[in-house]
């Protein structure tokens, strides 16, 4: 998440974020376009529901505005805007399951817009910042222990069918990659998944666990924000605490670390991690995009199967 430098102010309610406005016209279009221009009236309407005042500038992350507010009894709290969409839609049903155990607590919520009210951590002391690498990702590891100890609730996105849609989608992107290694590598990728494809697993998922979306407060060193939530195998969460801060010669320290605090199965976690590969890699060839070299190269470092 960070600090707008340069916010455009729209009708005197709110500060706009320029990147925020950009980041929703590439990802999402004339949606995105829609929802930044309905955003100061949404704002406007949450604060008064909520009784709410203002207490800061303006953080967004890719999708999100988040505002610093307020509570009527002075409590700090955030108030989060943001498209709803399948993602969003689970947040805060996941976020409730946790009851503030490990993740942000819910302070309220609305259904059919997606606004949320959030406890204020503080945004200064992000874990991505905290120059132990090796400590950042034990700290990742240990809230993905704890967070995916939790059965997840019903209507949530399902893992297995995210991987029988990749694995759909696999034939046709492979004719897509001219360099014959890297094919071969999400070709492998999608073959370690057919493997697990039937056993998916039904723990719940924060799905995007990066160090970005831990941050410090009062109550607990480190909690989590931002859940992407899905039904699944814990295996699935590994990578992004993988390519933080991406060092190659790291890569087999943080995913043996990881699938011990997780108590995971080695086997099973690679097959997972290569399903995020193999999802990332589909994205950007949907995208245009060539593959991203770092994504290739975690796959590279975790083939050994004595890992």
């Amino acid at each position: 998440m960070s600090r707008s430098r340069e916010p455009s102010r729209v009708r005197k309610v709110i500060d706009i974020p320029q990147e925020l406005a950009a980041s929703q016209q590439e990802y999402n279009g004339e949606a995105g376009r829609t929802f930044i221009a309905g955003l100061p009236a949404l704002t406007a309407e949450f604060l008064g529901r909520w009784e709410l005042k203002v207490d800061g500038r303006p953080m967004h992350g890719v999708s999100a505005l988040v505002l610093p507010v307020l509570r009527r009894d002075g409590t700090p709290a955030v108030l989060k805007l943001q498209l709803l969409d399948e993602e969003s839609a689970g947040e805060p049903v996941a976020l409730r399951a946790w009851g503030g155990d490990g993740a942000v607590r819910l302070l309220d919520h609305d259904e059919a817009t997606g606004t949320m009210l959030l406890e204020r951590l503080d945004s200064s002391r992000m874990l991505a910042h905290h120059p132990d690498v090796h400590e950042s990702v034990l700290v990742i590891a240990g809230l993905l222990a704890h967070l995916t100890s939790f059965p997840a609730p019903a209507g949530l996105r399902h893992l297995g069918d995210i991987a029988r849609d990749m694995l759909e989608q696999t034939p046709e992107a492979l004719a897509h990659i001219p360099d014959p290694e890297a094919r071969r590598i999400v070709a492998d990728c999608a073959a370690a998944v057919r493997e697990v494809v039937d056993d998916p697993g039904d723990s719940l998922l924060h799905w995007d666990l990066h160090d970005e979306n831990v941050l410090a407060s009062e109550r607990a060193p480190w909690l989590a924000i931002d859940p992407k939530p899905l039904t699944g195998d814990p295996g699935f969460e590994l990578w992004p605490a993988l390519a933080n801060r991406f060092d190659p010669t790291d890569i087999r320290w943080r995913f043996d670390a990881m699938t011990d605090v997780l108590g995971l199965d080695r086997s099973r976690a690679r097959a997972w991690t290569y399903g995020r590969i193999l999802q990332n890699s589909l994205w950007d060839i949907e995208d245009g995009r060539p593959l991203d070299e770092e994504q290739l190269d975690i796959a590279r470092r975790l083939r050994d199967p004595t890992g």
